[in-house]
């Protein structure tokens, strides 16, 4: 059986007849049509108010920690506020309330164990300092 064709075992032409040009420039045809106008139209708007919500409602994990890393930090700057407000000898009941605040602030869980075991020693340091302000 004999395959004929440019994937077959004969040459469809002898090597030594090809001829070559040598041209120094290279130039595309020139035509006359132009080219398609295509229509550009807006993406899609969502389907629903439902699927923005939902969509704005997810909280990715960086996020949570970014935002449970700022409680933590607040926790201690009010803390620190209040040591120094003791150390001068004035006891100041806004700093009491914004305490009361951060330490329920501090209940909600970042999703990471290691942050949240550092968040949960604050808020007890919050709240023995609550306890010892009597207003716990």
């Amino acid at each position: 059986m004999r395959i004929y064709g440019p994937n077959g075992t004969t040459p469809s032409a002898p090597s030594g007849n090809v001829r070559r040009t040598s041209s120094s420039t290279f130039s595309l045809p020139t035509s006359t049509a132009q080219p398609e106008a295509r229509t550009v139209s807006a993406p899609l708007a969502p389907t629903g108010l439902d699927a923005l919500l939902a969509m704005q409602g997810v909280e990715d994990a960086t996020e949570r920690r970014k935002r449970s890393v700022a409680r933590g930090r607040s926790a201690l700057d009010v803390l620190e506020h209040l040591k120094i407000g003791l150390l001068a000898g004035s006891f100041d009941g806004a700093t009491v309330a914004r305490l009361r605040a951060a330490a329920a602030e501090l209940k909600v869980s970042s999703g990471d164990p290691g942050l949240d075991a550092v968040l949960s020693e604050i808020e007890l340091r919050v709240e023995v300092e609550l306890a010892k302000a009597g207003q716990y």
